[in-house]
Formats: C-alpha cells, structure tokens, sequence
C-alpha cells in the first residue's frame, strides 16, 4: 500500500492546529504542525477511525416547544452520523421530557445513548386573559 498524505485541523483544543498526516492504510507514519500530544492521538483516531458528536433536535408531542435538543451521549462513528439522524427525524416524545432523558438506546450497537438536553414542559392549556 502507498503512503498517503493529507492535512487535517486538529479540534480537541482552541488552537486548532493544522497537521500534516502521512499514513498507510489505517496506520498513521508521521504527524506534524501539532502544538500537544493531543494532536498526535486526534490524527490517529481521525485516520483509523473518525468519530463525532452529534447535536439535533427531535419532535415532541405535547411539550411547551414542539422540539427537544438532544445529544448523543459519547461520539458515534462518522459515517453513522447520516443514519442518526435519519432515524432520530422518526422519533416523537410525549411531554414532560426530563434533562438527561434517553431518547434512542444504544443506537445500532455502538454503546452510544441519544439523550435529551433540557428539560421540555408540557404546554399550558390555559393562556392568561388580558385584562
């Protein structure tokens, strides 16, 4: 196999490094640009195996708000970030929805919970009267 180059941001910090990966297949040769050790380690995960947290909204019947922000509970692989969301637009609480709430169990298998981010009311039914 070739050894491939490629430069990537680094995200673990607000420095934001750029580094310049070389690598063979999944096995990371050379790291350069970082700033700290987590620039080495962020590159290697990027290239064996990237993964994200994921932020969204999901349908709530019922509630003060007809959505509820919710997060997934560690990063998830990158290329199941698209079917995530996919099946969280088919998912509709019933108010009251509890901060830390689990919206989606272990989603495909991945250890990795949907949870809810706020705490989300039902609606009033009774609106105040103008005086």
């Amino acid at each position: 196999m070739a050894e491939t180059q490629t430069k990537i941001i680094c995200i673990t910090c607000p420095v934001g490094c750029t580094l310049s990966v070389s690598y063979e297949g999944d096995k990371v040769l050379k790291v350069e640009g970082n700033q700290c050790r987590k620039g080495i380690d962020y590159a290697k995960n990027e290239i064996k195996d990237p993964r994200r947290m994921v932020t969204t909204t999901v349908k709530v019947k019922g509630g003060f708000h007809p959505l509820c922000p919710v997060y997934t509970s560690a990063p998830i692989p990158k290329p199941l970030i698209f079917e995530l969301v996919k099946k969280l637009r088919e998912i509709e609480l019933e108010a009251p929805v509890k901060v830390g709430q689990v919206v989606l169990k272990d989603f495909l298998g991945t250890g990795v919970d949907v949870l809810s981010a706020r705490d989300l009311p039902k609606a009033n039914s009774k609106r105040k009267q103008s005086s």
